[in-house]
């Protein structure tokens, strides 16, 4: 692929929609494309361009620009610069929305015909799904920290189990919408558009906590309802560090020759500038897979291995982890399995041969999981898991002997356990855990069940108190390398606070433990491959701020009233953009608790601040999210209080309280 030398940048476009809607889009656009058209890659999200996410699209488009590819960042409907009002995220309205864009860059002049998407997140959630719909012009995705179930695997009901991270991206969203559009490109309008947003805004909160199920609304845009509707290539990265890290497992065997993978040892941020190194050249990436499926270059795309592993080793939890220990390596399609399969024993160990029958109890106390981190893991200090000895001391453990070898897991492990419980809804959760020579423990893998769901999260069942049913939990995959003189442990728990919040009542599960009592780690043929970090080790352009961002987590456990809090803040400082002039910080507060013994004491609070100012002008958004519980219900408070220049323009309260349907 030949590099053009210069790019035009369009600041401001607008996309007409078909009911007159106008999106505003930001566009770099190769050298001489209106003479010679080029491809294009859209990227479509909620998160304004001018502002949030502009020092990555900055790192990203200029360069695929400069490769003969031309980038545009969207702004949603009703957020960023847009006209019209946000409605829920991946909607059919949003969808709908993506394919008029589509079509609207296929037929500009500077356009090929070719149209590409691409992002993280919820960029690319809805490049995948956006590829099922099919729209004729679209002919490749990227697709980076995403997921082929909507239920399953993402921040709302992992195993049918309540997480914690519900409320709070629920309320970063809430505040998230109430941002204004700039002046500087709407003009005078900003204000009325702003007003008109807030009076329509509705928190999230309460669509998702009010489906518990895996109905209609969680089925839609899940592309494993239909893989068979993806015709469009996909390249689907992941890290390790992050919980959004099945999506490449899972695409892979649907999606089959359609789609390669790439998972390295990243928090939830594009490969090129995320943590724990070694970082992807992602711009070479990007430029192997939309020249292949874009521009029809022989850049060997089709010829990538299906999947792209950093496969992990001796990594120590805790602190900032710069670089994780590991290796790169290939994983071709239909190879041999050489998987291990351990039993469970009631002596405690693994082992590779059934033991003797016998029971075990598992009651976890209700903060054991404090160690666990966050699903979403934005910052590589606060976010990741810490040294599991605390939480794997409260709970059920089985290890193997130091291993005499390395011993490699690569994929989904599986356990399967009998297991009764004495009350109809109960939580199971197991983790894989490498324990270090010195008992430093680091979280491989974890799995999580609400036993109502174990046959499905269609139509939960209750547990049969006291009667036994063989469970089965998928951990999430991964790619690790467990080292001679380590132990591999398995860590089971009925509970994991804060990531997911407690049933009614503080169950007693009871495991069976025999032949049928297992877990299978697979290992399909691998081998060893380089892939280059890049040349560039700060890609992200630096803005002009005002103090540094700051982030902190704090475990407090007050003994006389027993009660234990998980208090999370992140402050991203105040940045000025260079061009542009927009300032803006962002900061939340999430503090969660519990008392002992006391599952209807939960209480989780979320608070996010958005600053904007612009010429002079300053506008606070503030949300705020409140959740408790008793036997039968949520309850949920959300709020909103926004301001101009320290007065008050609107706020609003909302509340209600929401049946636990089997939860």
């Amino acid at each position: 692929m030949s590099a053009t030398t210069s790019i035009t940048e369009i600041p401001t476009a607008w996309i007409p929609l078909p009911d007159g809607t106008r999106l505003a889009a930001r566009i770099w656009l190769p050298e001489g494309a209106e003479a010679r058209p080029a491809p294009a890659v859209l990227e479509f999200l909620p998160y304004r361009r001018r502002d949030v996410t502009a020092p990555r699209d900055e790192s990203t488009y200029p360069a695929l620009a400069a490769m003969g590819i031309a980038g545009v960042r969207v702004d949603m409907r009703g957020t960023g610069d847009s006209d019209g009002i946000f409605d829920d995220e991946y909607s059919p309205r949003e969808l709908a929305d993506a394919e008029a864009a589509i079509a609207w860059i296929a037929a500009q002049p500077w356009c090929s015909g070719k149209v590409g998407m691409m992002g993280i997140s919820w960029g690319g959630f809805n490049a995948l799904q956006v590829a099922a719909r099919r729209p004729p012009a679209l002919k490749a995705v990227i697709s980076i920290a995403s997921t082929v179930d909507r239920f399953a695997d993402d921040i709302h009901y992992k195993g049918g189990c309540h997480l914690s991270a519900q409320l709070y991206w629920a309320t970063t969203m809430l505040g998230n919408i109430a941002r204004p559009p700039d002046s500087a490109v709407v003009g005078a309008d900003w204000r009325a558009m702003w007003l008109a947003r807030l009076e329509r805004i509705e928190p999230l909160i309460f669509p998702w906590l009010s489906r518990q199920r895996r109905d209609g609304y969680w089925r839609h845009g899940s592309i494993c309802e239909d893989f068979g509707a993806v015709e469009a290539p996909a390249l689907v990265i992941a890290g390790w560090a992050d919980g959004y890290r099945n999506a490449p497992h899972e695409a892979l065997a649907g999606l089959g020759h359609r789609a390669r993978s790439v998972t390295g040892p990243w928090i939830h941020k594009y490969p090129h500038f995320a943590f724990p190194h070694p970082r992807l050249d992602f711009h070479a990436e990007a430029r192997r897979w939309f020249g292949r499926w874009l521009m029809d270059e022989a850049t060997g795309a089709e010829d990538l291995p299906p999947h792209r592993l950093y496969r992990l080793e001796g990594v120590r939890p805790g602190g900032r982890r710069d670089r994780d220990p590991g290796r790169w390596i290939a994983i071709g399609s239909g190879g041999p399995e050489h998987g291990t399969r351990l039993h469970l024993l009631a002596s405690g160990r693994l082992d590779a041969l059934p033991g003797e029958p016998g029971t075990a109890t598992i009651r976890t106390p209700l903060d054991c999981g404090t160690g666990g981190g966050e699903y979403f893991t934005g910052n590589r200090g606060a976010d990741l898991p810490d040294d599991q000895r605390a939480d794997d001391g409260m709970s059920l453990c089985f290890e193997t002997a130091p291993l005499p070898v390395p011993l490699d897991v690569i994929g989904r492990p599986v356990l399967r356990l009998p297991v009764a419980a004495d009350a109809p809804v109960a939580n199971l959760v197991a983790r894989l855990v490498d324990v270090h020579p010195d008992g430093t423990a680091h979280r491989v893998s974890i799995g999580l069940l609400n036993l109502c769901h174990r046959h499905g999260s269609a139509a939960p069942q209750p547990m049969t108190p006291g009667v036994a049913e063989t469970v089965e939990i998928r951990l999430d995959s991964t790619a690790y390398r467990f080292l001679p003189g380590h132990r591999l442990r398995l860590a089971l728990s009925s509970a994991y606070f804060p990531l997911i919040l407690p049933p009614p009542t503080d169950a007693t599960l009871t495991a069976t433990l025999g032949a049928e009592a297992v877990i299978d780690l697979p290992c399909p043929e691998w081998r060893e491959i380089d892939l280059p970090e890049p040349a560039d080790p700060a890609p992200l352009p630096a803005y002009p701020s005002k103090g540094a961002g700051a982030e902190t987590r704090r475990v407090t456990r007050n003994r006389p009233d027993g009660r234990t809090t998980v208090t999370v803040e992140a402050d991203t400082g105040e940045l000025r953009h260079p061009a542009n002039g927009m300032e803006w910080r962002e900061q939340r507060l999430s503090e969660w608790s519990l008392t002992g013994g006391e599952p209807l004491s939960v209480e989780g609070r979320e608070r996010m601040t958005a600053l904007r100012r612009r010429d002079g002008t300053e506008t606070i958004g503030t949300a705020t999210g409140r959740l408790t519980a008793t036997a039968t219900h949520w309850v949920v408070e959300a709020g909103l209080d926004v301001t101009e220049d320290g007065r008050n323009v609107f706020s609003r309260r909302w509340s209600g309280r929401i049946p636990r349907d089997h939860m």
